[in-house]
């Protein structure tokens, strides 16, 4: 029977290996992690921390204001549950449940609705609150994590454009014709942080920021306040997963040196450790921008082979996010270290390899530990 349901892409082939890999935590070491975002880029990070088994929560915008998330919100004022239903799914203890495989499922035919998007909407009508909307979806999936909103108030994004337009809607922003440049909440009343997510962040020993889009899925979580607070009095290392690749208009054409100043100009600045870029070979500091050093472990950048990208994994449309010798040293100038892999998806080179994720995870996972004792 041809099926008329749809759902949104969630993972790649290339995940289904991650459940044959050994836990990075030591016998009787408890370790935990917390990743900031949403959209579908946080769930790769997610599914990639509960595979090294690591106690793994999701801190999740509530700016998103498009396709069925925005239709809810417009019609039903309710909570966004776009991204959040996103990260539920990523945690559920078997993905190929047909509970899970329909809480995934969108409905074309019906305003393109997804079956999470409108459980969680009804739930938070019938139980009375959006985080226990989210708790049944959590228990009914079997989540092995937890999924905090990182606010309960209703936010609106405002962005500027680099060329000087002011934007309003996460939607709309997300899809400008020029990268952005700052963005902001706009809200009626003082926003509030979700206090459950703050503690998330307080306790966790390792902070993933993304990957995802820059300006809409992860810095939006920043802008509540005490979300920055919280990592600042976390004793854990916060690691940046920079994207791969343009493909929306909120961030086309800056670089990853771009992307890592961005964070610090909405409130991170000397609170990130470790930034990942996508580098499929390394360069000379005369050479062209198709990669990055690795300079794991320490604070200089090692001699390397001048190198080019492989051009033939990415499409036409696609371009990867450009990172040059100058760059990394102008990151580590302000205090992160750059880690620099082949971190593409052969089969999918828009999405991160899990495997090359997951050596990154926990060579910083490593490093955290030896500057917490």
């Amino acid at each position: 029977m041809a099926t008329v349901f749809t759902h949104d892409p969630s993972s790649t082939a290339a995940f289904a290996a991650l459940g044959q890999t050994p836990p990075v935590a030591a016998p009787g070491e408890h370790l935990r992690a917390v990743v900031i975002g949403g959209g579908t880029g946080a769930p790769v990070s997610i599914r990639t921390l509960l595979s090294m088994q690591v106690e793994t929560a999701a801190v999740v915008a509530m700016a998103d204001d498009g396709g069925s998330t925005g239709i809810l919100r417009e019609e039903a004022d309710v909570t966004p549950p776009g991204d959040v239903r996103k990260c539920i799914a990523a945690m559920a203890a078997d993905p190929a449940d047909p509970l899970t495989r329909a809480f995934k499922y969108r409905f074309p035919f019906a305003r393109n609705h997804t079956l999470g998007n409108l459980m969680l909407s009804a739930l938070e009508d019938a139980a009375g609150s959006f985080p226990e909307a989210i708790a049944i979806c959590e228990r009914l999936l079997d989540a092995q994590g937890r999924v905090y909103p990182s606010t309960l108030d209703r936010v609106t994004l405002v962005a500027r454009t680099r060329d000087g337009r002011e934007i309003e809607g996460q939607a709309v922003a997300c899809h400008s014709r020029t990268a952005l440049e700052r963005v902001g909440l706009r809200a009626a009343h003082p926003i509030r942080a979700y206090e459950p997510a703050l503690e998330a962040i307080r306790a966790a020993d390792l902070i993933v920021l993304g990957p995802g889009s820059l300006f809409t899925s992860i810095i939006p979580n920043l802008l509540v306040p005490g979300v920055v607070d919280a990592i600042r009095a976390s004793r854990g290392c916060t690691l940046f997963v920079c994207s791969l690749a343009d493909m929306q208009g909120e961030t086309w054409g800056l670089t990853a040196r771009e992307h890592v100043e961005a964070l610090m100009d909405h409130g991170m600045r000397g609170l990130v450790d470790y930034v990942l870029v996508h580098a499929p070979a390394p360069l000379r500091p005369d050479g062209p921008a198709t990669g990055a050093f690795d300079a794991v472990g320490g604070s200089g950048l090692r001699s390397a082979e001048l190198g080019e990208v492989d051009e033939a994994r990415w499409g036409g449309s696609i371009r990867p996010v450009a990172v040059t010798y100058r760059d990394v040293q102008a990151i580590q100038a302000q205090g992160p270290v750059v880690i620099a892999r082949d971190l593409v998806d052969t089969a999918s080179p828009t999405w991160h390899d899990p495997a090359a994720l997951r050596n990154a995870f926990s060579g910083v996972l490593k490093l955290c530990r030896s500057r917490q004792r």
